[in-house]
């Protein structure tokens, strides 16, 4: 009885989550008494239980109807001799000819869903086996959506894996920050990135090929990750590529084109109304307004269509005017990104044949031109790969695995972080170009068209040879050596650049580039030659072993590593010809550097697995691991873990509450283990190095000479990061793994961190080392659902997916517990700041105010428009205190910007060739302070802020109700503060997808296995409640404040895919 209530109950969910009117009528309900033309009959699985809902239909007819809840089934006017289609997923599907009667039919489980093998540390295991956390991402995920990098198409896909915009935001050639399960240092001295390992070879999501991958396995905690040792502290991402199949050749392209446009870009306010805002900050920091009525109206008439020209010739100089003496009204974001950048990709991959030997080609370009629409913004990567498998002998085989990535690059030299500084406070009222049609002065488009060109070549050559031996049944022995190399040549120079006077003389002007000023008419060439080579090993041997439900499987080996680096870099000024800007060219001398530098690593690794009758599992792990980074006996460690699995599914006592049909996965899981850490900072922490440079200040002979500084100090101590994790999970399918799901809960301690430097003397004379001196803890869950069924020809699927992931300091050297810094017990991503009252409307109100609390500390001069503050401690003062945990005077943490339960959610289904896609990504909590002229506008003074159009909606007697106190140069109204605090939360419609695959029986005629039409864009739409200034992924910058960085991009692509 308990088991039929669980199987009701179960499938009352199931029909809930399914469209109504497909289980709808009377079909369900149908008798299976025979009749002339009804076809009636039963469906069980091997255990002898109904299959509940499987599609029966008449090959080359429409329509059909499902098993009911006895696994029974009718389909009325049915021909004698018809063949009847029955599927159902997680079994295979059955086709037979109806001869008459009624149909009794088991079906038969598809070994394919059963023996789902997942990639793992070193070799594969059955996913209903696996016992650590692991998610596994399949090749339909990657496949027909424009992106540039594997990484963008895994954002928001694996719960607990988090991939971010860098302060780069959208460039071409600008990565994303990737972790697991949550930041795991504090970047003083170490970084916490995962391994990516691609074909077991260490390697770079970025220059993979999309359309070269077969898998992905995300490996989470340290019993899944600790057999590729210290490397793998942080968790691994596993690529699988494409292997050759036996058979026939098959050739495959796809290509597309796309269509990218700038999102997140502000819009500028009108030069009038910048002009009142400015003279509004002015006035009211007790100046004067800075724009005359007579400048206004001249800005308007400009807007109106009354004057031909925004500029007037400057009698003092013979130039024309600009900056604030100009009156144009130029939306400088317009001016400098295009509407709307075309790309496009295309690929071909062969693969093939036979019993022995087994091969795959493919190759790959994408050319992709930025939003950019000043100068060269463009970037080519042309991709080839290749792998070949044959077999030597019955007991042996070889696989040749090797690929080649190249990255062409193009921007302006100027195009750096000081230009998206300079965009940001531009003027409106400055012009694009004078009276005679020449950029005028200071504007940066002469810079980026003609001030020269920064070029960058990369090259990616990975080759790997590996043998795998079987002496005798179920022992393999492997045999793994890799080569990479990594060429990297960059060229920038500097050209002159002019601008012109009102007599069309062309006069040199000065300009300034980063950190570099360049003198009028001054030129540059600058060269970097980067090269890395890396070299790996692996050797290991593993052997299974079962006798009646004992299933044993032992492995064991050794790997090592090695880094070997080289870089020159060369710069010369005075080219003799600005057309030739080459090294040989320049006049000046010549400024050259270089070194080589190289690292190790090493270690032991074994495992042991075991499961009985699949349903209770153990595995160990041990490494043994050494760093060249480290010294003395700080140079090896040991690192053990372990977990295990109960799927309680299997037990006989479950079969009272339920069946093999309804819950077909019910497994529990945990893990534990350590690992290390060497990914430090620097190759060298713990060997005394001298600095070493040339032309030094004193001239020695009649030249600068060569120098060489005294070594710095090192500690002897430092060694190894210790990463510690447990982890608790439990997997679930039910309706023959319909509904699939999952849930982790993990806690993460980095122990021994490496730190600060403690505080010395200053009579020191030197650096002092970095030590082991901090611990943290990063603690979370991940959930994750799935729901795939299909009601008749119409498939479809829903999958979503969430993770959470805190982290605390537990340790950290700051007695004081000073707020500046980390301290025990502070969270990563706190904001400290002060409570906001309102803003004060009369400067009776801010008057009365000021009678009860002194806000001196925040500024003076305080009036109606301003920001009143809270004196949450009470003493009349508001006021930061000490700064310190203890006395922290009114600041309290009123946020995190730690991105919080971050999700995903895919919806697909497909239907006659049909299929469509969309997936959702974002966040669902996230605090921001934001800060600089793209929140404010008017901060800083005259020549740093700006007006873009919501920065209008601010304090004056006739508005109020505004959101933005009255603008002011000095910082007392930005203080950081609750009413200012943004939401970062946002929802994304990260793809759309519509495909139509053409009928078989039209691409066969014209020799093609298919072929597929698609439209699919990226970034579609954003729900959240932040600024229109902002765009909620990229926020960062590359030069001071909150989003000063290039623009993510919508894209629309229309692609082709063809297999012969």
């Amino acid at each position: 009885m308990i088991r039929q209530l669980f199987t009701v109950s179960t499938m009352i969910m199931a029909l809930g989550m399914a469209p109504a009117q497909a289980y709808g009528g009377t079909r369900i309900q149908e008798t299976n008494q025979s009749k002339d033309g009804q076809c009636t009959g039963t469906i069980i699985d091997p255990t002898g239980e109904p299959v509940i809902g499987a599609t029966v239909t008449v090959k080359g007819k429409q329509g059909g109807t499902i098993t009911d809840f006895d696994g029974k089934f009718a389909l009325s006017d049915v021909n004698r001799g018809a063949t009847i289609c029955i599927s159902y997923i997680g079994f295979e599907p059955v086709e037979m000819v109806w001869k008459g009667g009624e149909i009794n039919l088991t079906m038969k489980e598809d070994s394919k869903t059963l023996n789902e093998v997942v990639v793992v540390g070193y070799g594969t295991q059955k996913k209903v086996n696996v016992t650590g956390a692991v998610s596994m991402v399949n090749k339909d995920v990657l496949e027909n959506r424009p992106v540039t990098s594997v990484t963008q198409a895994l954002q928001g896909e694996v719960p607990g894996l988090n991939l971010s915009v860098s302060n780069s935001g959208g460039s071409l050639d600008g990565t994303m920050n990737i972790n697991i399960r949550g930041t795991g240092t504090l970047n003083s001295g170490s970084n916490s990135s995962p391994l990516v390992l691609v074909d077991g070879v260490e390697g770079d999501l970025t220059n993979i090929n999309p359309n070269d991958v077969e898998s992905i396995s995300v490996l989470k905690d340290a019993a899944s990750s600790s057999i590729y040792g210290s490397r793998a502290a942080f968790g691994v991402i596993l690529v699988t590529t494409k292997n050759g199949n036996k058979g026939k050749v098959n050739v495959s392209y796809s290509g597309n084109v796309r269509f990218n446009h700038g999102i997140g870009i502000p819009e500028m306010a009108n030069s009038v109304e910048y002009a009142k805002m400015m003279n509004a900050a002015q006035i009211n920091g007790g100046g004067q307004a800075h724009f005359s009525d007579a400048q206004i109206q001249k800005m308007q008439d400009y807007m109106d269509g009354k004057l031909q020209y925004p500029t007037e010739r400057n009698p003092n100089s013979n130039t024309w005017n600009c900056w604030d003496a100009s009156y144009a009204n130029t939306n400088w974001f317009d001016v400098y990104y295009k509407d709307w950048a075309t790309s496009q990709e295309h690929n071909l991959s062969l693969n093939g044949g036979n019993d022995k030997t087994q091969w795959y080609i493919s190759g790959n370009f994408l050319g992709q031109n930025g939003l950019l629409n000043v100068g060269k913004d463009r970037l080519n990567r042309y991709t080839l790969k290749g792998k070949i498998t044959t077999e030597l002998a019955k007991w042996a085989k070889v696989t040749y695995n090797t690929s080649w990535t190249r990255q062409d690059f193009e921007r302006p030299s100027y195009m750096n972080g000081l230009f998206f500084h300079n965009v940001a406070r531009k003027f409106p009222t400055q012009p694009v170009t004078d009276p005679n049609g020449h950029y005028i002065s200071e504007n940066e488009m002469e810079q980026m068209e003609n001030g020269g060109i920064q070029t960058k070549n990369k090259d990616f050559f990975t080759n790997q040879l590996a043998f795998v031996f079987e002496p005798i049944k179920d022992w393999h022995i492997n045999v793994e050596g890799t080569l990479r190399v990594y060429n990297n040549w960059e060229h920038w120079d500097v050209l002159p650049v002019f601008y012109y006077d009102c007599d069309n003389n062309a006069i040199p002007m000065p300009w300034a580039m980063g950190s570099s000023d360049y003198a009028a008419g001054q030129t540059r060439v600058n060269e970097y030659v980067y090269k890395e080579n890396y070299y790996a090993t692996n050797i290991y041997s593993d052997y299974s072993h079962s006798f009646g439900d004992h299933n044993f499987k032992i492995m064991g080996g050794f790997n090592a590593e090695k880094y070997a680096v080289r870089n020159i870099s060369g710069q010369k000024d005075g080219l003799y010809t600005p057309s030739l800007p080459y090294l040989s060219t320049g006049s000046a001398a010549d400024q050259v550097s270089g070194h080589p530098d190289e690292m190790a690593v090493a270690g032991f690794f074994g495992r042991l697995n075991y499961n009985y009758a699949d349903k209770y599992m153990f595995e160990a792990n041990i490494r043994y691991d050494g760093s060249s980074r480290f010294v003395g006996g700080k140079r090896w460690g040991t690192f053990p873990s372990f977990s295990g699995g109960w799927n309680i599914a299997r037990e006989k006592f479950f079969e009272k509450i339920s069946d093999a049909t309804t819950i077909t996965n019910l497994k529990l899981r945990g893990s534990w283990g350590e690992l290390g850490n060497t990914r430090l900072k620097s190759w060298h922490p713990t060997y005394s190095s001298l600095g070493v440079g040339t032309k030094y200040g004193w001239i020695v002979g009649g030249a600068l000479p060569n120098w060489a500084s005294n070594p710095g100090l090192v500690s002897a101590n430092l060694g190894w990061e210790t990463i510690r994790s447990w982890n608790v999970g439990l997997d679930f399918g039910l309706l023959n793994n319909r509904l699939t799901g999952s849930f982790e809960y993990f806690v993460r301690s980095t122990l021994d961190m490496v730190g600060p430097a403690p505080e010395l003397s200053s009579v020191l004379g030197t650096g002092v080392p970095a030590e082991n001196n901090c611990d943290m803890k990063s603690y979370g869950f991940e959930f994750q659902i799935g729901w795939r069924d299909n009601i008749k020809d119409f498939k479809y699927g829903v999958n979503f997916n969430i993770s959470d992931a805190q982290q605390e300091v537990t340790r950290y050297p700051n007695e004081s517990k000073y707020l500046g810094k980390y301290y025990k017990g502070r969270k990563l991503g706190d904001i400290w700041g002060y409570t906001t009252i309102g803003i004060a409307q009369t400067d009776e109100e801010m008057k009365a105010h000021l009678a009860k609390v002194n806000q001196s500390a925040l500024g003076s001069n305080w009036g109606a428009g301003d920001i009143m503050y809270a004196d949450l401690d009470g003493d009349g003062y508001v006021n930061s205190g000490a700064y310190t945990l203890e006395d922290h005077g009114d600041l309290r943490i009123i946020g995190n910007d730690t991105p919080r339960f971050n999700f995903g959610l895919n919806l697909d289904a497909a239907w006659k060739g049909f299929d469509i896609r969309m997936f959702f990504q974002g966040t669902m909590k996230r605090d921001l302070w934001l800060d600089g002229i793209y929140f404010w506008g008017a901060q800083g003074g005259f020549w740093q802020s700006n007006a873009f159009k919501e920065h209008l909606d601010y304090w004056t007697p006739e508005n109020k109700g505004a959101y933005y106190p009255r603008p002011l140069w000095g910082g007392r109204n930005r203080q950081t503060q609750t009413r200012y605090l943004q939401n970062g939360a946002y929802c994304r419609l990260k793809n759309l997808t519509f495909g139509y695959t053409l009928p078989k029986f039209i691409t066969s005629k014209a020799g093609m296995q298919s072929v597929r039409v698609y439209m699919s864009c990226e970034n579609v739409f954003t729900i959240t409640s932040l600024s229109k200034i902002f765009d909620p992924e990229n926020i960062g910058s590359l030069y001071g404040g909150s989003g000063k960085t290039y623009p993510l991009q919508s894209t629309v692509s229309f692609g082709l895919n063809v297999n012969f």
